[in-house]
């Protein structure tokens, strides 16, 4: 989720139709350069080589249930587009979706030929960075953990994660530890957390807030969700939470 600030300058942005390592290549439309989407940097046009790099926000992939059950107030884009029926929108999982069986593959669509097995190709990881610095967190571990104190580039963070959808935030700790609290439900993700001095933190979309005091707030941090295959294309050099040397 980029910025849709130019140089300073309000755009909109398109799909140009190519691909480039299997990842979308979008263009602006004040400048018409084409930008590689997974890392937010212009690569043809006129703001090539500009050493530009497009800020982003933090965003989750989560189920509609997980997140109406935590934003019952929120809006959401209608199915009534104008361009298709409603009825053509359907879950990933309905056999009808269009990228059904791409999805129920283990195969990617197009070559791939920077590679790790570590996982399969297109098992979903969230991947951080911080400087130089690289992680990625798969979902499936995230999961079973739910909590991760971790330390990326220096930094500390803490992983506040769903155990059933591919949510994963990831908040600045500073030299805090975090764990669930007395009345956690294993079912979700932790809503609140006890800091090592027993002060208890409600987790919220754009940072973790002190209970005892509303202006004690530790930032969320931005991070990327994508198939395995996706992140090791661009950053190779990787950290794999569960494997650190």
């Amino acid at each position: 989720m980029y910025s849709g600030i130019v140089n300073g300058e309000s755009t909109t942005f398109g799909t140009s139709g190519l691909l480039y390592r299997s990842n979308k290549v979008m263009y602006d439309r004040a400048t018409r350069s084409l930008w590689n989407q997974f890392i937010g940097e212009p690569v043809i046009g006129p703001l090539a080589d500009s050493g530009i790099r497009q800020p982003f926000f933090p965003s989750v992939v989560t189920t509609w249930g997980e997140w109406w059950d935590e934003h019952p107030e929120t809006t959401v884009l209608a199915q009534d587009t104008g361009i298709y029926p409603p009825e053509f929108y359907v879950p990933e999982d309905n056999p009808l979706a269009i990228y059904f069986n791409y999805f129920t593959s283990e195969e990617v669509m197009f070559p791939v030929w920077i590679r790790d097995e570590t996982f399969d190709p297109k098992a979903v990881v969230v991947g951080l960075s911080v400087g130089e610095s690289n992680k990625a967190y798969a979902v499936r571990d995230l999961q079973d953990a739910r909590l991760v104190n971790d330390t990326v580039g220096g930094m500390n963070v803490v992983v506040v994660a769903s155990p059933e959808s591919r949510a994963g935030r990831i908040y600045e700790r500073g030299d805090l530890t975090f764990t669930t609290t007395d009345d956690d439900d294993l079912g979700l993700a932790p809503a609140a957390l006890l800091d090592d001095s027993g002060i208890r933190w409600t987790v919220t979309e754009t940072g973790l807030v002190a209970d005892d005091d509303a202006s004690k707030r530790l930032a969320r941090i931005p991070s990327i969700t994508s198939f395995w295959f996706g992140w090791f294309q661009y950053h190779p050099e990787t950290e794999i939470y569960g494997q650190e040397r």
